[in-house]
């Protein structure tokens, strides 16, 4: 009931922002001033994704490749306008039917950050347990709470949950993360290894997920990976470390607004708009501009 309200509210809410021209004159700031879009998706059903592909095409938005945005970064290439950036994060395996053909059709292209460890795996994403022992009753916690714990707490309780619970293969196969490797318009660059909070981790592990995930994906593809994306967007200075020092050169958060110049001088903190793909379409086009209530951004954490 709940999600069905919630459904309904958003659906009204955004065809209400729509009406009053939000929307449009987002458009025309954007495409006007400059600003770029970064969009992050995780599993969208085709129809879902075509439709936002096409939505932007219409628009007069035109799509660039993250190696692009790098060339931008670094001064290679002018600022451009009307420009979007798709990204999608973890690897989900019905990426390969819903996001590689829509890639590929339209001559747009996609980088998927993937989790190596679930991959190689052939289970269920962590919190896919977290939500499966709720809904049975071993649990009552949320996996937004999972997400505030210490790693090794985290992990521990995971561990004991995938003991009693079942899970089929949520994510893309190594080989299937290889072919689509190959695939002209479609980027594959590292998403972590287990997909934690990183700050909740230790700098052992931190790094670890960091290298290792770099790593196993060179190893796959037979391609350099020098991007990547903060699961959850949270990071620290530590990270941001790492990732320098073992050869990335641009990473992703999820804080909810645009591209600017301002931003690109620290590429290892570049923003995305989160696509909610249980919600309407509506709803994503007013987050696809920047119109959808956000809720405030947490600062980066600091390490001594």
């Amino acid at each position: 009931m709940k999600a069905s309200l919630r459904s309904n509210f958003g659906k009204y809410l955004a065809k209400a922002i729509i009406w009053s021209g939000a929307v449009k004159r987002a458009v025309k700031k954007i495409q006007n001033g400059d600003y770029m879009l970064c969009f992050c998706f995780h599993a969208p059903s085709k129809e879902f994704f075509s439709e936002c592909v096409g939505w932007l095409t219409k628009q007069g938005f035109h799509f660039i490749s993250v190696y692009e945005l790098e060339e931008i970064v670094n001064g290679q290439k002018p600022f451009p306008r009307k420009a979007v950036v798709l990204t999608i994060d973890d690897g989900w395996q019905s990426n390969l039917d819903n996001i590689v053909p829509v890639a590929v059709q339209n001559g747009v292209p996609v980088e998927i950050f993937v989790s190596t460890d679930v991959v190689e795996k052939g289970n269920g994403y962590w919190w896919s347990y977290i939500k499966e022992a709720r809904r049975v009753g071993l649990s009552k916690e949320s996996v937004e709470f999972f997400k505030t714990i210490d790693n090794e707490d985290r992990l521990r309780i995971i561990e004991e949950t995938k003991r009693k619970i079942q899970l089929k293969r949520e994510a893309l196969t190594v080989d299937q993360v290889k072919e689509i490797a190959k695939t002209k318009y479609v980027t594959i660059s590292s998403h972590t290894a287990s997909h934690p909070i990183l700050p909740r981790c230790s700098n052992e592990v931190s790094k670890y997920e960091i290298v290792h995930s770099k790593e196993k994906l060179e190893d796959w593809i037979n391609q350099e990976v020098t991007h990547f994306a903060y699961p959850k967007g949270d990071y620290s200075n530590r990270e941001i470390s790492f990732l320098k020092r073992f050869g990335y050169t641009i990473a992703f958060s999820t804080e909810q607004t645009y591209i600017t110049r301002e931003r690109l001088k620290n590429p290892f903190n570049l923003p995305r708009l989160m696509m909610v793909e249980s919600s309407t379409f509506e709803e994503n086009i007013c987050r696809m501009v920047g119109v959808w209530p956000l809720k405030p951004h947490k600062k980066m954490v600091v390490y001594p």
